[in-house]
């Protein structure tokens, strides 16, 4: 049996060198009119907002440093028939630290109990979901609806000895009245931005923490909130920044007086029990539209107010920076 020969194919010819395939290059479409003018929409809208912000910032800094001293930080305000008789801000500015550092006490813990319970556990589901339906309405709430419930609160005779009483009528007004309400400003940051960190964290982390024995609870102690910390930082000082920015509590809860009225002779608890203001109610009282009509004074508290907001939000930047250069759990 003979095979049939097959002709053999022809080697194909070597390229010139000239000839080299030229890679495939995918042209993107042109854009349309719709979507260059929404991009240039966004840039403005951006651009605008940036502008804004840098004139409120640069007008207060301007007019505020040109009347701010250096002895109105420890020197209390008192009446006078001039601007340079009304004395300084000593009195307004340890009422917004002592209202921020009662409010953050409360809402900082509180806050993250919440969220490890909303991230971690959830148990019963139907209750997790009023709860942080709760928070939310929180957040959406106006100081003002805050401020009058919270003197529903304070009114009553049982919770009489956390503020001022005079034969048996009980007025509701203190600084643990107005940080009571304030940290319920700030505790949906705190929550939020806890939870965000919380739900970073990769499910494998916890399985290996559970596999080495550690119970649930200590995970979430030893592992979890060290690992979120600048999430739980950011949440507060987001929250602090609210807090010492709120004025409608702080003139129906603290009275907004001029100065510190204490109740008691108790160091420190007559004070907490008594009324005072802040910054954000001496501002108020101090424009050209308030009671006292002391605009040079009110620029200058405007301007230490501004001055703590900023300082916060670069330090909630230094955090984030910290936290990308040290790595995310994606990373």
């Amino acid at each position: 049996m003979t095979g049939v020969a097959t002709p053999a194919r022809p080697a194909p010819s070597p390229s010139p060198p000239g000839d080299q395939p030229k890679a495939v290059t995918r042209q993107t479409p042109p854009w349309r009119l719709s979507d260059r003018v929404g991009l240039v929409a966004c840039w403005a809208m951006g651009i605008l907002f940036c502008a804004i912000a840098a004139a409120i910032v640069f007008y207060f800094l301007v007019q505020g440093l040109k009347y701010l001293r250096p002895d109105m930080l420890w020197t209390r305000p008192h009446q006078g028939f001039t601007q340079a008789q009304t004395g300084g801000l000593q009195d307004p500015l340890l009422g917004t630290l002592l209202v921020g550092a009662m409010g953050m006490a409360i809402a900082l813990p509180v806050g993250v109990a919440i969220a490890v319970w909303l991230s971690e556990y959830g148990r019963p589901s139907a209750l997790a979901r009023v709860v942080e339906s709760t928070v939310e309405a929180i957040a959406g709430t106006p100081s003002i609806v805050l401020a009058l419930f919270g003197t529903l609160i304070f009114s009553n005779t049982a919770l009489g000895f956390l503020t001022r009483t005079s034969e048996g009528v009980v007025f509701g007004r203190s600084f643990f009245a107005a940080g009571a309400m304030l940290s319920l400003v700030a505790l949906p940051l705190v929550v939020g931005s806890t939870r965000e960190g919380l739900q970073a964290i990769p499910q494998h982390i916890r399985e290996a923490s559970y596999a080495a024995g550690k119970t649930k609870a200590a995970t979430t102690r030893r592992i979890l909130l060290p690992a979120c910390r600048p999430q739980v930082a950011t949440g507060a000082m987001l929250g602090l920044g609210r807090i010492i920015g709120d004025t409608a509590i702080i003139v129906v809860l603290l009275a907004a007086t001029l100065n510190f009225e204490t109740v008691g002779s108790v160091p420190i608890l007559d004070v907490l029990k008594g009324t005072g203001g802040t910054l954000t109610s001496y501002v108020y009282q101090a424009s050209p539209t308030g009671e006292l009509d002391q605009p040079e004074k009110a620029y200058a508290a405007a301007t230490i107010l501004l001055l703590m907001v900023l300082l916060l939000n670069a330090a909630v930047d230094v955090v984030h920076r910290r936290a990308r250069q040290a790595g995310t759990w994606s990373s």
